[in-house]
């Protein structure tokens, strides 16, 4: 299913606008968490281009987040290079790390690739932890200097607004694109794509490397919006966290992990206060989606609400004559 139709555009303004009023109305609170669901929504969005769209199993999407956001940490505390530098050095990090682990990953079997990049991202995630010298270890590394232009929440809110909106649009030209469609072919029968002639294991890599590239973006995000980085952005439980929300919103849509994104993150931060047992919930939502709503909520109403093909309804209107 496509989001498409003649009030998918004004639609998309109308949000846009609201979004761009939300920091003169909301207080400084409510603004973060709205800023921090833009970056995790974009990191939702670049997993949804390999699982969702390619049907791959990567399982450890976070360890790209979190070598996006240290490459800028790392450059922004320890050179004098610009900060553009950095903010472009995360991303092509987290692409060239995508690329190295894809290249091993897209020759195995759907569950081996998981497997094993659960345990590459894992040893990255071990070296960042270990690494005081360098990293901070799991102190991370803290009062990262932004420039002026960005340096409040509501600069930076306007600042991630204006890359994620550029991000999505490039994503969702992906995946409309041919490349795209062959990539949903491949998922649904590689064999059948081999046959004709389609390279299944460069169009793989090439979409990992895509995914990894915004998800390097939205870890360059992440230090714009928080000034600090920390091992955990490198952890399973993040990886689990955006895995679920491409689930909850749907993924087989384009825009459900954004929904899954805010539904996440709004628990998270709410639920947290009162217990600290999140990644127990994060168990429950799980089984919840995968017994009651495989197809996510985006997936859901997209089967309930949105109008059938008309022959599709005349052949129901002649089974019920029938």
């Amino acid at each position: 299913m496509q989001w498409r139709g003649k009030w998918q555009w004004p639609s998309v303004a109308v949000i846009v606008g609201l979004l761009l009023l939300l920091p003169f109305v909301l207080p400084r609170f409510y603004t973060y968490i709205i800023a921090l669901i833009f970056v995790t929504a974009l990191l939702a969005m670049s997993l949804n281009l390999t699982v969702g769209y390619g049907g791959m199993f990567q399982f450890h999407h976070g360890v790209f987040y979190g070598v996006g956001a240290y490459t800028v940490a790392l450059i922004l505390t320890k050179t004098k290079l610009p900060a553009w530098v950095a903010f472009a050095a995360g991303p092509v990090a987290a692409a060239i790390t995508g690329l190295l682990i894809g290249g091993f990953c897209v020759r195995l079997t759907r569950l081996y690739f998981g497997m094993l990049q659960i345990s590459l991202g894992s040893l990255i995630w071990a070296i960042v932890f270990r690494w005081y010298s360098f990293t901070g270890g799991d102190d991370g590394i803290h009062g990262i200097p932004m420039p002026d232009f960005i340096s409040s929440l509501k600069s930076s809110y306007y600042f991630i607004l204006a890359v994620l909106i550029v991000s999505l649009y490039l994503l969702y030209r992906i995946v409309n694109s041919p490349f795209g469609r062959t990539l949903q072919a491949i998922r649904d029968n590689p064999e059948r794509c081999e046959a004709v002639g389609v390279n299944v294991r460069r169009h793989q890599l090439a979409a990992i490397v895509i995914a990894t590239f915004f998800a390097g973006v939205a870890g360059v995000l992440f230090v714009v919006l928080e000034g600090s980085v920390f091992p955990d952005l490198l952890f399973w439980v993040l990886s689990l966290e955006v895995f679920i929300m491409c689930l909850l919103g749907g993924w087989f849509t384009f825009a459900g992990p954004i929904l899954g994104a805010a539904i996440i993150v709004s628990l998270r931060t709410f639920v947290g206060i009162y217990t600290e047992y999140w990644t127990l919930i994060l168990g429950v939502i799980l089984i919840f989606l995968i017994f009651f709503l495989p197809e996510g909520v985006m997936g859901f109403l997209m089967k309930r609400f949105a109008p059938q093909p008309k022959a599709q309804v005349a052949e129901r209107g002649n089974h019920a004559q029938g």
